[in-house]
């Protein structure tokens, strides 16, 4: 079936403002919002999401092979996509001012953020805008500069995205905080990002905040996840969800009292780096035991399928199961896919925090034999890990190296090595004063001097 013909079938919403936020290097754009006031003065909402299994049906090459990969993996000086790029950057990107197909979510929300109504279907949109975060956040604050209005597709902001965009984000204030009410885990990790020279060195070392505009966009994803995953929970049928189970009691109890004690001297990213690795992993499952840090019973994945297959896998569901379509093809073996997909999304997650080591690695390279301001994010019977203030690059400061004439005792229960003749003792979250010496990219080791 051709496009035109395709496009006759859907439901037509290019009349009605839509746009993406995505940052600012993005080139696949898998997700778009609608906005339109009712004539009951309600909200109607549009989550509108590329349709990539309308190009990619089950059986071809580049499903098998996007299957393999499972996931796209983000570096810091490149991407590896799932998709070719073809599909992931043209065909299924929704780029501003193009028809494009997707599955969509339609929600009229009230003013108070409760969901009225929602039906899930297929979409024809075009796109009016394409933001930034940081536009999109510029635009929240009512600071709308003059350069802004030649970067958004070459038009002008007008006073109708303005007002869509300010409606939206109080809307995600309500969900979020609906959300935190009911027990949601409220953990937010600043982004390393680094400049590179035109080599690919890097130059700086940079972190970005989550802003409200981020939010925005992260609570209308949840919203369409997790109506999806209740749709196909109550379907009777096997379908994929995204669980995250409860945190082991032991580990949690020992995270309580570690931060009962040391909760004033530790820095934020550092407690939260504890919690995250207190928690369970979130995994696709068959098997649905609801998202413990999400405080959800019902979550799928189904907002990102242009970077995850998993999203795929649901999208064929929601056609078959939801939608009722005749024909509708879905994955085989669900459970086996579900394992090897979160095989796949674990190997990425490494790969990306050895792609930031690296890099990290590759800076502070540049800067041996110089002094820095940190803090000892770590106590082992090796010595200390001390993350610094600025960058958040961690190296070691071996026990060896702490007292050449006194031997240092590892107390595991205090967080802290103590000398066995001064006393003196080096405690988690101690501020101190360190020289690199040493940065190995082979090893992805960094040695710190304590001065």
């Amino acid at each position: 079936m051709n496009l035109e013909a395709e496009i006759l079938r859907r439901r037509d919403m290019r009349d009605i403002l839509t746009f993406t936020i995505d940052p600012s290097e993005a080139k696949d754009f898998d997700d778009a919002i609608s906005f339109a006031v009712t004539d009951t003065g309600d909200y109607q909402v549009g989550v509108h999401i590329a349709d990539v299994t309308h190009f990619v049906p089950l059986g071809n090459k580049v499903n098998r092979e996007a299957y393999e990969r499972g996931t796209s993996i983000y570096l810091v000086d490149r991407v590896l996509p799932m998709l070719p790029e073809k599909f992931c950057n043209d065909l299924c990107s929704l780029r501003p001012g193009e028809d494009k197909l997707c599955m969509s979510v339609i929600f009229t929300l009230a003013r108070d953020a409760r969901v009225l109504k929602h039906k899930v279907c297929r979409t024809v949109i075009r796109s009016d805008y394409r933001l930034t975060y940081a536009q999109a956040q510029e635009i929240i604050n009512s600071h709308i500069s003059p350069s802004i209005a030649t970067q958004v597709a070459h038009q002008s902001i007008n006073s109708e995205l303005q007002e869509a965009i300010c409606a939206l984000n109080f809307l995600a204030i309500i969900l979020r905080r609906k959300r935190m009410e009911a027990g949601a885990l409220d953990i937010e990790q600043e982004e390393m990002r680094f400049r590179l020279n035109e080599q690919g060195h890097p130059v700086d070392v940079y972190f970005e905040q989550p802003t409200e505009a981020n939010h925005l966009i992260e609570e209308f994803m949840l919203l369409a996840n997790r109506t999806v995953a209740t749709l196909l929970s109550k379907t009777g049928k096997e379908a994929v969800f995204r669980v995250h189970d409860k945190p082991d009691k032991e580990k949690l109890a020992a995270l309580h009292k570690f931060e009962r004690r040391f909760g004033e001297r530790i820095p934020k990213q550092t407690i939260e780096m504890l919690t995250i690795r207190a928690m369970a992993k979130a995994v696709y499952s068959t098997d649905n035991i609801g998202h413990y840090g999400l405080a959800f019973d019902y979550y799928t994945h189904f907002t990102s399928p242009i970077r995850r297959y998993p999203d795929m896998i649901v999208h064929r569901l929601v056609a078959k199961y939801i939608l009722g379509e005749r024909g509708a093809q879905i994955d085989a073996d669900l459970p086996e896919a579900c394992e090897h997909l979160s095989d796949c999304e674990q190997m990425a997650t490494q790969a990306e925090r050895d792609s930031v080591k690296d890099y990290q690695i590759l800076w502070i390279q540049d800067h041996i034999g110089q002094d820095f301001d940190g803090s000892i994010v770590n106590v082992t019977q090796y010595g200390l890990f001390v993350r610094l203030d600025d960058t958040h690059c961690e190296g070691l400061v071996p026990i060896r190296t702490l007292s050449h004439e006194d031997f240092m005792e590892y107390d595991e229960k205090n967080f802290r090595l103590v000398s066995k003749r001064t006393k003196k003792q080096y405690v988690l979250g101690d501020p101190v004063r360190v020289r690199v010496v040493r940065a190995d990219l082979d090893m992805r080791q960094i040695d710190f001097q304590l001065l």
